[in-house]
Protein backbone atom coordinates (compact mmCIF):
# COMPACT_ATOMS: atom_id res chain seq x y z
CA UNK A 1 0.00 0.00 0.00
CA UNK A 2 1.32 3.45 -0.92
CA UNK A 3 2.12 5.96 1.78
CA UNK A 4 0.12 9.08 0.99
CA UNK A 5 1.59 12.51 0.38
CA UNK A 6 0.40 13.98 3.69
CA UNK A 7 2.19 11.19 5.57
CA UNK A 8 5.37 11.72 3.55
CA UNK A 9 5.34 15.45 4.34
CA UNK A 10 4.66 14.69 8.02
CA UNK A 11 7.70 12.39 8.15
CA UNK A 12 9.95 15.00 6.55
CA UNK A 13 8.79 17.63 9.05
CA UNK A 14 9.52 15.16 11.86
CA UNK A 15 12.99 14.58 10.42
CA UNK A 16 13.61 18.34 10.51
CA UNK A 17 12.47 18.47 14.13
CA UNK A 18 14.79 15.57 14.99
CA UNK A 19 17.79 17.43 13.52
CA UNK A 20 16.69 20.67 15.21
CA UNK A 21 16.54 19.01 18.65
CA UNK A 22 20.21 18.05 18.20
CA UNK A 23 20.12 15.23 20.77
CA UNK A 24 23.16 13.18 21.75
CA UNK A 25 22.52 10.58 19.04
CA UNK A 26 22.48 13.18 16.25
CA UNK A 27 25.52 14.98 17.71
CA UNK A 28 27.40 11.67 17.75
CA UNK A 29 26.49 10.98 14.09
CA UNK A 30 27.71 14.45 13.05
CA UNK A 31 30.97 13.85 14.92
CA UNK A 32 31.43 10.54 13.10
CA UNK A 33 30.84 12.29 9.77
CA UNK A 34 33.60 14.78 10.60
CA UNK A 35 36.02 12.02 11.65
CA UNK A 36 35.23 10.17 8.40
CA UNK A 37 35.83 13.29 6.29
CA UNK A 38 37.98 16.07 7.82
CA UNK A 39 36.68 18.55 5.22
CA UNK A 40 33.32 18.36 7.00
CA UNK A 41 34.05 20.79 9.82
CA UNK A 42 31.34 20.66 12.52
CA UNK A 43 30.37 24.26 11.68
CA UNK A 44 29.90 23.30 8.01
CA UNK A 45 27.82 20.22 8.87
CA UNK A 46 25.64 22.45 11.06
CA UNK A 47 25.40 25.04 8.29
CA UNK A 48 24.08 22.43 5.84
CA UNK A 49 21.72 20.96 8.43
CA UNK A 50 20.32 24.40 9.37
CA UNK A 51 19.56 25.11 5.73
CA UNK A 52 17.78 21.78 5.30
CA UNK A 53 15.72 22.36 8.45
CA UNK A 54 14.89 26.00 7.69
CA UNK A 55 14.32 25.87 3.93
CA UNK A 56 13.45 22.27 3.04
CA UNK A 57 11.67 20.64 5.99
CA UNK A 58 9.07 23.20 7.06
CA UNK A 59 5.50 22.02 6.53
CA UNK A 60 4.27 25.24 4.86
CA UNK A 61 7.25 25.29 2.49
CA UNK A 62 6.79 21.62 1.57
CA UNK A 63 3.04 22.03 0.92
CA UNK A 64 3.56 25.18 -1.19
CA UNK A 65 6.31 23.41 -3.15
CA UNK A 66 4.19 20.33 -3.92
CA UNK A 67 1.31 22.54 -5.14
CA UNK A 68 3.56 23.60 -8.02
CA UNK A 69 3.34 20.02 -9.35
CA UNK A 70 -0.31 18.97 -9.83
CA UNK A 71 0.86 15.56 -11.10
CA UNK A 72 2.18 14.70 -7.62
CA UNK A 73 -0.96 13.19 -6.10
CA UNK A 74 -1.83 12.03 -2.59
CA UNK A 75 -1.23 8.46 -3.79
CA UNK A 76 1.38 7.26 -6.26
CA UNK A 77 -0.18 3.93 -7.35
CA UNK A 78 2.82 2.79 -9.41
CA UNK A 79 5.97 4.14 -7.74
CA UNK A 80 9.12 3.83 -9.80
CA UNK A 81 12.53 2.90 -8.43
CA UNK A 82 14.86 5.89 -8.80
CA UNK A 83 18.61 5.34 -8.51
CA UNK A 84 20.42 8.31 -6.95
CA UNK A 85 24.21 8.69 -7.23
CA UNK A 86 25.12 11.32 -4.64
CA UNK A 87 28.12 13.64 -4.59
CA UNK A 88 30.19 14.15 -1.44
CA UNK A 89 31.70 17.61 -1.81
CA UNK A 90 29.66 19.21 1.00
CA UNK A 91 27.61 17.71 3.87
CA UNK A 92 24.23 16.24 2.83
CA UNK A 93 24.60 17.62 -0.70
CA UNK A 94 22.41 14.77 -2.01
CA UNK A 95 19.57 15.35 0.44
CA UNK A 96 17.51 17.49 -1.95
CA UNK A 97 17.44 14.72 -4.58
CA UNK A 98 16.36 12.22 -1.91
CA UNK A 99 13.66 14.64 -0.73
CA UNK A 100 12.32 15.09 -4.28
CA UNK A 101 12.10 11.33 -4.86
CA UNK A 102 10.55 10.66 -1.44
CA UNK A 103 7.92 13.42 -1.63
CA UNK A 104 6.96 12.46 -5.20
CA UNK A 105 6.08 8.98 -3.91
CA UNK A 106 8.76 7.02 -5.72
CA UNK A 107 11.16 4.49 -4.19
CA UNK A 108 14.87 5.26 -4.07
CA UNK A 109 18.05 3.25 -4.27
CA UNK A 110 20.94 5.45 -3.15
CA UNK A 111 24.64 5.22 -3.84
CA UNK A 112 26.10 7.73 -1.38
CA UNK A 113 29.59 9.13 -1.73
CA UNK A 114 32.07 7.51 0.66
CA UNK A 115 32.85 11.09 1.74
CA UNK A 116 29.27 11.70 2.88
CA UNK A 117 27.48 8.47 3.71
CA UNK A 118 27.19 8.64 7.49
CA UNK A 119 24.71 11.53 7.73
CA UNK A 120 22.48 10.37 4.87
CA UNK A 121 22.33 6.74 6.01
CA UNK A 122 21.48 7.77 9.56
CA UNK A 123 18.59 10.02 8.46
CA UNK A 124 17.21 7.21 6.28
CA UNK A 125 17.50 4.79 9.22
CA UNK A 126 15.59 7.27 11.40
CA UNK A 127 12.72 7.40 8.90
CA UNK A 128 12.59 3.59 8.75
CA UNK A 129 12.66 3.40 12.56
CA UNK A 130 9.57 5.65 12.68
CA UNK A 131 7.86 4.02 9.71
CA UNK A 132 9.14 0.43 9.21
CA UNK A 133 7.40 -0.03 5.85
CA UNK A 134 9.89 2.48 4.41
CA UNK A 135 12.54 -0.23 4.30
CA UNK A 136 10.84 -1.25 1.03
CA UNK A 137 11.13 2.32 -0.29
CA UNK A 138 14.57 3.56 0.82
CA UNK A 139 17.70 1.45 0.28
CA UNK A 140 21.43 1.90 -0.24
CA UNK A 141 23.69 0.04 -2.67
CA UNK A 142 27.15 0.24 -4.20
CA UNK A 143 25.78 -0.71 -7.64
CA UNK A 144 22.52 0.78 -8.88
CA UNK A 145 20.85 -1.94 -10.93
CA UNK A 146 17.31 -2.48 -12.21
CA UNK A 147 16.15 1.07 -11.53
CA UNK A 148 13.47 2.74 -13.65
CA UNK A 149 15.32 6.08 -13.79
CA UNK A 150 18.50 7.67 -12.47
CA UNK A 151 19.73 10.92 -10.96
CA UNK A 152 23.54 11.02 -10.97
CA UNK A 153 25.69 13.87 -9.72
CA UNK A 154 29.40 13.90 -10.44
CA UNK A 155 32.13 15.60 -12.41
CA UNK A 156 32.58 16.18 -16.13
CA UNK A 157 34.75 13.05 -16.23
CA UNK A 158 32.18 10.80 -14.49
CA UNK A 159 29.33 12.15 -16.65
CA UNK A 160 30.46 10.02 -19.61
CA UNK A 161 30.48 6.94 -17.38
CA UNK A 162 26.96 7.75 -16.13
CA UNK A 163 25.71 8.30 -19.68
CA UNK A 164 27.12 4.94 -20.74
CA UNK A 165 25.38 3.05 -17.94
CA UNK A 166 22.21 5.09 -17.47
CA UNK A 167 21.70 6.58 -20.94
CA UNK A 168 18.96 4.19 -22.02
CA UNK A 169 16.84 5.08 -18.97
CA UNK A 170 15.20 8.39 -18.07
CA UNK A 171 17.98 10.31 -16.32
CA UNK A 172 19.32 13.54 -14.90
CA UNK A 173 23.12 13.59 -15.16
CA UNK A 174 24.91 16.49 -13.52
CA UNK A 175 28.37 17.78 -14.35
CA UNK A 176 30.77 20.26 -12.73
CA UNK A 177 29.15 23.56 -11.86
CA UNK A 178 30.22 26.58 -9.86
CA UNK A 179 29.09 30.12 -9.10
CA UNK A 180 30.27 33.67 -9.72
CA UNK A 181 29.82 37.13 -8.25
CA UNK A 182 29.55 40.41 -10.14
CA UNK A 183 30.84 43.40 -8.18
CA UNK A 184 30.39 47.09 -9.00
CA UNK A 185 32.88 48.53 -6.50
CA UNK A 186 30.03 50.20 -4.58
CA UNK A 187 29.42 47.29 -2.19
CA UNK A 188 29.28 48.09 1.53
CA UNK A 189 31.61 46.47 4.05
CA UNK A 190 28.65 44.34 5.24
CA UNK A 191 27.98 43.10 1.71
CA UNK A 192 31.64 42.18 1.24
CA UNK A 193 31.60 40.29 4.55
CA UNK A 194 28.60 38.32 3.31
CA UNK A 195 30.39 37.66 0.01
CA UNK A 196 33.27 36.22 2.07
CA UNK A 197 30.81 33.59 3.38
CA UNK A 198 29.80 32.72 -0.19
CA UNK A 199 33.47 32.20 -1.02
CA UNK A 200 34.75 30.39 2.09
CA UNK A 201 31.85 28.27 3.39
CA UNK A 202 32.51 24.53 2.86
CA UNK A 203 36.08 25.56 1.88
CA UNK A 204 34.62 26.74 -1.45
CA UNK A 205 33.82 23.19 -2.56
CA UNK A 206 30.09 23.56 -3.28
CA UNK A 207 28.64 24.27 -6.71
CA UNK A 208 27.00 27.34 -5.13
CA UNK A 209 30.30 28.66 -3.76
CA UNK A 210 31.79 31.70 -5.50
CA UNK A 211 34.97 30.71 -7.35
CA UNK A 212 35.08 33.68 -9.75
CA UNK A 213 34.68 37.44 -9.34
CA UNK A 214 33.89 39.89 -12.11
CA UNK A 215 35.01 43.41 -11.22
CA UNK A 216 35.16 46.80 -12.99
CA UNK A 217 38.55 47.87 -14.37
CA UNK A 218 39.20 50.38 -11.55
CA UNK A 219 38.28 47.94 -8.76
CA UNK A 220 40.04 48.39 -5.41
CA UNK A 221 40.70 44.95 -3.90
CA UNK A 222 41.98 46.15 -0.51
CA UNK A 223 38.59 46.33 1.28
CA UNK A 224 37.76 42.86 -0.04
CA UNK A 225 41.04 41.32 1.13
CA UNK A 226 40.55 43.01 4.50
CA UNK A 227 37.09 41.53 5.13
CA UNK A 228 38.24 38.10 3.96
CA UNK A 229 40.36 38.00 7.12
CA UNK A 230 37.26 36.87 9.04
CA UNK A 231 37.86 33.39 7.55
CA UNK A 232 41.64 33.27 7.98
CA UNK A 233 41.25 30.64 10.73
CA UNK A 234 40.49 28.12 7.96
CA UNK A 235 44.19 28.28 7.07
CA UNK A 236 44.79 26.27 10.28
CA UNK A 237 43.06 23.32 8.62
CA UNK A 238 45.90 21.13 7.32
CA UNK A 239 44.17 19.91 4.15
CA UNK A 240 43.14 23.43 3.19
CA UNK A 241 46.63 24.79 4.03
CA UNK A 242 48.22 22.12 1.82
CA UNK A 243 46.13 23.36 -1.10
CA UNK A 244 47.04 26.98 -0.34
CA UNK A 245 50.76 26.22 -0.11
CA UNK A 246 50.70 24.15 -3.31
CA UNK A 247 48.89 26.82 -5.34
CA UNK A 248 51.06 29.58 -3.88
CA UNK A 249 54.24 27.70 -4.88
CA UNK A 250 52.83 27.12 -8.38
CA UNK A 251 52.14 30.83 -8.94
CA UNK A 252 55.55 31.84 -7.60
CA UNK A 253 57.29 29.33 -9.90
CA UNK A 254 55.28 30.56 -12.87
CA UNK A 255 55.94 34.24 -12.03
CA UNK A 256 52.18 34.75 -11.84
CA UNK A 257 50.93 38.02 -10.37
CA UNK A 258 48.66 37.37 -7.40
CA UNK A 259 47.17 38.98 -4.30
CA UNK A 260 46.71 37.05 -1.09
CA UNK A 261 45.95 37.01 2.57
CA UNK A 262 46.84 34.13 4.87
CA UNK A 263 44.04 31.91 3.54
CA UNK A 264 43.19 32.83 -0.06
CA UNK A 265 44.96 33.57 -3.34
CA UNK A 266 43.36 36.09 -5.71
CA UNK A 267 44.40 35.39 -9.29
CA UNK A 268 43.43 37.11 -12.55
CA UNK A 269 42.24 34.14 -14.60
CA UNK A 270 39.51 33.60 -17.20
CA UNK A 271 38.46 30.23 -15.80
CA UNK A 272 35.23 30.25 -13.84
CA UNK A 273 36.49 27.28 -11.81
CA UNK A 274 39.26 27.83 -9.30
CA UNK A 275 41.09 25.30 -7.11
CA UNK A 276 40.53 25.09 -3.35
CA UNK A 277 42.16 28.12 -1.60
CA UNK A 278 42.07 30.25 -4.77
CA UNK A 279 39.58 32.81 -6.07
CA UNK A 280 39.78 33.87 -9.71
CA UNK A 281 38.84 37.34 -10.90
CA UNK A 282 38.37 39.05 -14.24
CA UNK A 283 37.80 42.67 -15.22
CA UNK A 284 34.70 43.64 -17.18
CA UNK A 285 33.92 46.68 -19.32
CA UNK A 286 30.14 46.23 -19.55
CA UNK A 287 27.84 44.97 -16.81
CA UNK A 288 25.26 43.85 -19.40
CA UNK A 289 27.86 41.90 -21.37
CA UNK A 290 29.20 40.01 -18.33
CA UNK A 291 25.64 39.27 -17.18
CA UNK A 292 24.79 37.77 -20.59
CA UNK A 293 28.04 35.80 -20.56
CA UNK A 294 27.24 34.20 -17.20
CA UNK A 295 23.56 33.60 -17.90
CA UNK A 296 24.50 31.60 -21.00
CA UNK A 297 27.27 29.62 -19.31
CA UNK A 298 25.95 26.13 -18.49
CA UNK A 299 28.63 25.67 -15.84
CA UNK A 300 27.20 28.52 -13.72
CA UNK A 301 24.93 27.43 -10.88
CA UNK A 302 24.15 30.89 -9.53
CA UNK A 303 25.21 34.53 -9.76
CA UNK A 304 25.65 36.67 -6.64
CA UNK A 305 25.52 40.47 -6.65
CA UNK A 306 23.17 43.44 -6.81
CA UNK A 307 20.19 42.45 -8.93
CA UNK A 308 21.08 38.76 -8.55
CA UNK A 309 21.17 36.44 -5.53
CA UNK A 310 21.89 38.59 -2.45
CA UNK A 311 25.36 38.45 -0.91
CA UNK A 312 25.66 35.79 1.78
CA UNK A 313 22.82 33.61 0.51
CA UNK A 314 24.55 31.49 -2.14
CA UNK A 315 24.70 28.50 0.21
CA UNK A 316 21.10 28.89 1.37
CA UNK A 317 19.13 27.32 -1.49
CA UNK A 318 15.34 26.98 -1.41
CA UNK A 319 13.30 23.96 -2.42
CA UNK A 320 12.92 25.31 -5.97
CA UNK A 321 16.66 25.98 -6.42
CA UNK A 322 17.43 22.85 -8.42
CA UNK A 323 21.03 21.74 -8.65
CA UNK A 324 21.57 22.25 -12.36
CA UNK A 325 18.58 24.25 -13.53
CA UNK A 326 16.69 21.04 -14.33
CA UNK A 327 13.46 20.87 -12.32
CA UNK A 328 13.85 17.50 -10.57
CA UNK A 329 10.28 17.47 -9.29
CA UNK A 330 8.80 18.19 -12.73
CA UNK A 331 10.91 15.34 -14.14
CA UNK A 332 9.66 12.99 -11.39
CA UNK A 333 6.08 14.19 -11.91
CA UNK A 334 6.32 13.30 -15.61
CA UNK A 335 7.75 9.86 -14.74
CA UNK A 336 4.63 9.22 -12.71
Amino acid sequence: MDMNLSKRIELMVRLGQYMQQNNEEWQSIKERAYINNPWFLPEFIDLGVRNIIGHFLQEDALRSWVKLYPGIKEENPVPGLIGIVMAGNIPLVGFHDFLCVFISGHKCLIKPSSKDEILMKHLAEKLIEWQPELKNRIAFAELLKNCDAYIATGSNSTAGYFEYYFGKFPNIIRRNRTSAAILTGKETKEELELLADDVYQYFGMGCRNITKLYVPRSYNFLPLIEVFKKHEYLADHHKYKNNYDYNLALHILNNKVFMSNASLLLIEDESIFSPVSQLNYQYYESLDAVTRLLEHNKAVQCIVGKGFIPFGTAQRPRLTDYADGVDTMKWLEELS
